[in-house]
């Protein structure tokens, strides 16, 4: 498996995980208020009907979203390799 330049950014992050830590991390979720403004721009972006404003807010998310999703996906390597 080669080494993306978005690991070389995350691995140092998870090298510092503890397991507590990394448990936590692959448990967390978004806020009901979140959540549901996530829904909505959602929706209305798949109907073509976000303004600008809503287009920069849901884009701003979706990274967010993503960079969550490459965490929690190494703590949940890193419990795995520590059995936990």
């Amino acid at each position: 498996m080669s080494t993306t330049l978005v690991d070389k950014v995350i691995e140092p992050l998870t090298d510092c995980l503890t397991p507590e830590v990394a448990e936590r991390i692959v448990n967390l979720r978004l806020d009901s208020q979140t959540q549901a403004k996530l829904d909505e721009l959602a929706e209305k972006g798949s109907a073509g009907q976000l303004d600008a404003s809503e287009r920069a807010d849901y884009q701003e998310l979706v990274e967010a979203l993503d960079f969550m999703g490459l965490l929690k996906s190494k703590a949940r390597i890193l419990l795995a390799a520590r059995g936990s």
